[in-house]
């Protein structure tokens, strides 16, 4: 199927062509379901810590942590098209030359576009927005109200406006404070300084798309006084792109490698999964995790604050732990009764239930990389969850699945999905390094097996794209994982824009 053209752009996209051809092999069998046993849930995999609890792990984080190298990780590479869906389909669809915006509303009802409309004014990128109507609209007052909201969306998302559409989601003005609006990008400082921050301190990266690192960098250099000041920190960014190599061959419904319109192959970026890559290259000793869009008004982030101490400070406990047991086993011989309270600590924190009984077993089990996942109570959103999986070989494990990863036709699988109690918000902590301070292979310890097969359309024509395993499902599969119960209130993302209606995205709300 493929030519010495198609191996040649191949070489120069950096893809090892076994991996091309492991690819079209996964196309043409499919990735099995997910065996989902049934949803984690308190007190069967998720753990909720009583308030004495956490004061002692709050505790131990904020003794431990100015000893230790932190960094926060933001996935930012999303573009803020999403957000704007349903302008998008107003500018297309509605034309105020030929029909008023009353009419328009009934022949077209919509509850997120008139919670817009009513809501304009509120928005933290209203003057922004008039800046440009000023500019480019010079008959605005003199319209009609159907034309007015037309060219207001105009001015929000097209090029000739404030580009929108075309922006990553983390330098949209979330936030309208008195004398200034932030972003998103701006909230993840300003909310580092209060957990990640050592000695005053504090280094993020960001994972972005390489035609928007100079808009953040901009957005950096434009905020970097303001927030520094406020929180009495220093920032140092870095950043990383989602690497070529890791994208996958587009192919047909059929399976067959997807040309464009030059004959040329197609390649697809694969999804967060991806990121797995990104995320190995930083060595360091703690690293939160936290999607972009994922913040809250200042005067909101003191539960997002205390949280965050908390899961670090279980992750302190944890490895501390399995850093000891780790030099106990590697002496020739270990107590029975070391035995037994190691195998012990396996199933009731880790939540591991296949223990081997010899030493060395033991060994390999706990020493692996460490995460500790906040979870919050379902609400329906869209996403992963904690499930008891069973994998081919039928061991049960703790995982994040995605639902995109279950057989939803299957009633049973279905029935388990929808009594599901929690949510997975992607709040996580993780200890890379090992009992000795070498920093773990990633890689070594997700599973290859659990993408995802998705359809995709390029130019309108339909074809299938594989996404590699998820960051934190397949990519984070045989890691040592903690569940802990965190607040709904620390789980605020915008998926669309009248999200940043909601309280906790309105300063002084």
């Amino acid at each position: 199927m493929l030519t010495k053209k198609d191996l040649q752009q191949i070489k120069d996209h950096g893809i090892p062509l076994q991996t091309i051809y492991r690819q079209l092999e996964t196309f043409s069998l499919g990735i099995p379901p997910v065996d989902i046993v049934t949803a984690a849930s308190v007190g069967n995999g998720i753990e909720v810590i009583p308030e004495g609890g956490q004061v002692k792990l709050v505790d131990l984080f904020e003794r431990q942590k100015d000893s230790l190298d932190i960094v926060k990780f933001v996935p930012a590479s999303g573009a803020a098209t999403r957000m704007f869906e349903f302008l998008h389909n107003f500018l297309v669809s509605y034309n105020p030359e030929q029909e008023s915006l009353r009419d328009y509303l009934t022949n077209n009802p919509s509850a997120a576009l008139e919670r817009f409309i009513k809501h304009s004014k509120e928005f933290a990128f209203i003057n922004e927005v008039r800046k440009m109507i000023r500019k480019h609209c010079p008959e605005y007052k003199k319209s009609s109200k159907g034309q007015r909201m037309h060219w207001f969306v105009k001015m929000m998302l097209e090029p000739e406006g404030l580009n929108f559409s075309n922006l990553p989601k983390g330098l949209i003005p979330f936030h309208k404070y008195s004398k200034y609006y932030t972003t998103a990008f701006e909230e993840q400082l300003f909310e580092a300084a209060h957990y990640s921050a050592v000695n005053d301190d504090a280094y993020l990266h960001f994972t972005f798309s390489e035609k928007h690192v100079p808009y953040f960098k901009e957005a950096f250099e434009s905020v970097r006084k303001r927030v520094s000041k406020k929180t009495k920190t220093d920032f140092h960014i870095s950043y990383s792109f989602q690497k070529k190599e890791t994208d996958s061959l587009a192919v047909t419904e059929d399976n067959r490698p997807f040309r464009d319109e030059n004959g040329e192959l197609v390649f697809r970026p694969s999804g967060h999964g991806a990121l797995l890559e990104n995320l190995n290259e930083v060595d360091t000793d703690l690293i939160f995790i936290k999607n972009i869009d994922n913040v809250v008004a200042e005067e909101y982030t003191d539960t997002t604050i205390h949280n965050k101490k908390l899961l670090g400070g279980k992750l302190l406990w944890i490895q501390k732990k399995v850093f000891n047991y780790l030099g106990m086993l590697e002496q020739e011989e270990v107590d029975e009764g070391i035995i037994k309270e190691i195998r012990s600590f396996l199933w009731n924190e880790l939540s591991i239930k296949d223990i081997p009984e010899d030493q060395a077993r033991l060994f390999g089990i706990l020493n692996r990389p460490i995460r500790v996942c906040g979870v919050v109570k379902n609400t329906g959103a869209p996403g992963g969850g904690p499930f008891w999986v069973k994998s081919e070989d039928g061991r049960v494990s703790l995982q994040i699945v995605e639902k995109s990863q279950i057989a939803m036709d299957d009633p049973h699988m279905a029935a388990i999905v929808n009594d599901a109690t929690h949510f997975n918000p992607v709040d996580i902590v993780c200890g890379v390094r090992d009992y000795k301070g070498n920093k773990f292979d990633l890689k070594l310890f997700s599973d290859p097996r659990s993408g995802i097969i998705t359809m995709k359309s390029e130019g309108g024509v339909p074809v299938k794209a594989l996404e590699l395993p998820g960051l934190w499902n397949g990519g984070m599969a045989n890691w040592n994982t903690s569940f802990v119960e965190v607040p709904l209130e620390t789980f605020n993302p915008v998926k669309t824009v009248n999200d940043l209606l909601n309280r906790e995205h309105r300063p002084n709300a």
